[in-house]
């Protein structure tokens, strides 16, 4: 039993970032060191707390307020999941911005490093629709310093309509919470899960309207077509180390559909019935060929990592879409090998950006390319099995898009490749100079992760079985909620 420590994943990077900013905003050295701290920190919380969700859901409540009045925090193997791949991720990356300066761009880097770790941590760790929505604006917050840390015009644009389109996204989760409330008079998820089903069926229209508005929001943050268009530019001009954090920014969409749409929405409530899985697979089959289709025809580098960002997020779509078993475990496995294959596609973006080159770079590109791609050895691969055996003789349709699809990647990707790393040097280009060996080490940490993910391919598909289990059998979940003192 983790108890109190459940609560210590928002409390420690926000009580850095604060530390940071009322100590230290003049010492890049011990700002360092704290978020270093904090980051490794974090990793073996995470560590704890996901050997701990192996026993069952446990719950902490703010103020020992009972559920639906007071505010829950709710540790489970799906959340303990994502808390552990977001600590994962950032020591990795404030370890490559370290090495290579970047985070010396701007005086509040860290602060706003730490803060966004906050609200990730918040959004994956709460019980309750209106701290979501909460948690979301913090990563707002925190993720539009990022994305200008370091000043210039196209990066300040680029953030501008990140805002502009996230704050719309913000809009609409306030009016749907607010008809949600309205209807049930609670906004827990798993007091929820017990009122949907007994709703009067005068009610059962508005509550439609709200899951598409939710669907909407959550399609905005996982960047689904036809809400993708924040995302090419906003990844491409945010500065690399920032670009690979937000790889996992889109999974908290994911991680809200997936969420919802086993505790809160199934497909066997009568309410709603298969509304989300409609709307969902078409939009993820959109979003793939988009992606797809963008990493062919990008003429940057950035700009193609952020379009094969978009395909994967339509791969992940595409398995909870689903809404079985078998497609959430899949869902899982490709959505922690997307996250790291991706942050280290962005690492890399960045180092061919500042000029490295050389042999080290570019093994680490064909690494970084192949893991995006989705093809062998590399964990991608293993995922994409997965996904096609859940639908394995249901949609041709799906089989079809997803070969076509990881295709026009691989075409894309090792066309940039080539021309990066085998073109002669043009007359009069800048001299290429070797990477920031700490920085190359924190892309070869993401990547070795995806070797452990080849390696371990059976243990953790096991593990994420019993999660999906879980997730589809949310009564024990819900007992944990409405328990006095919580499970």
């Amino acid at each position: 039993m983790m108890g109190d420590w459940i609560i210590a994943p928002v409390l420690i990077p926000a009580a850095l970032a604060l530390v940071i900013l009322l100590g230290f905003r003049g010492r890049l050295g011990v700002q360092r060191g704290l978020a270093l701290a904090g980051a490794a920190g974090l990793c073996l919380l995470a560590c704890a707390l996901l050997s701990a969700s192996a026993a069952g859901p446990e719950v902490y409540r703010l103020g020992d307020w009972p559920a639906p009045f007071g505010i829950v925090l709710v540790l489970d193997r799906l959340s303990a999941l994502m808390l552990a791949l977001v600590a994962g991720l950032a020591l990795a990356v404030l370890l490559y911005a370290i090495g290579s300066g970047r985070d010396g761009e701007g005086r509040h880097f860290h602060a706003l490093f730490l803060f966004q770790l906050m609200g990730l941590n918040g959004a994956f760790l709460t019980g309750d629709a209106f701290n979501l929505f909460v948690f979301f604006e913090v990563l707002l917050i925190a993720s539009y310093g990022l994305m200008i840390h370091g000043g210039g015009a196209e990066r300040l644009r680029a953030g501008v309509r990140y805002v502009a389109f996230n704050l719309l996204g913000s809009t609409l989760f306030l009016f749907a919470l607010g008809t949600v409330y309205a209807v049930t008079g609670t906004l827990n998820m798993a007091d929820l899960a017990v009122k949907l089903p007994a709703l009067p069926e005068a009610d059962q229209g508005l509550m439609r309207v709200a899951a598409v508005l939710l669907l909407l929001v959550f399609a905005v943050k996982g960047a689904l077509v036809p809400l993708q268009f924040w995302l090419p530019g906003t990844y491409a001009n945010a500065p690399g180390p920032v670009a690979a954090l937000f790889a996992v920014m889109t999974k908290v969409g994911a991680y809200a559909v997936i969420r919802f749409g086993t505790l809160v929405f199934p497909p066997e409530l009568a309410v709603t019935g298969g509304l989300w899985a409609e709307l969902l697979m078409p939009a993820s089959l959109a979003t793939m060929a988009l992606g797809a289709f963008g990493v062919l025809g990008a003429r940057s580098l950035p700009r193609q990592a952020a379009f094969a960002g978009i395909g994967s997020m339509g791969m992940v779509f595409l398995a909870v879409s689903a809404f079985r078993e078998e497609a959430t475990t899949a869902a899982l496995y490709y959505l922690i090998q997307a996250t790291l294959a991706g942050a280290a596609l962005f690492l890399i973006c960045d180092l061919v950006g500042r000029g490295a080159r050389g042999g080290l770079v570019a093994t680490l590109y064909m690494a970084a390319a192949i893991a995006a791609a989705g093809l062998p050895p590399m964990p991608g691969f293993i995922g994409k099995l997965l996904i096609l055996q859940a639908f394995a003789g249901q949609e041709p349709l799906v089989w079809s898009v997803v070969l076509l699809t990881s295709l026009l990647t691989l075409i894309g990707l090792a066309r940039a490749g080539s021309d990066l790393f085998w073109k002669p040097a043009e007359r009069g280009a800048p001299v290429a100079h070797p990477a920031p060996a700490m920085a190359c080490a924190a892309v070869g940490l993401l990547l070795l992760a995806q070797a452990g993910l080849v390696l371990g391919a059976a243990p953790v598909r096991g593990w994420l079985a019993a999660t999906a289990e879980a997730l589809h059998a949310p009564a024990t979940s819900i007992l944990a909620h409405h328990l006095p003192g919580g499970m």
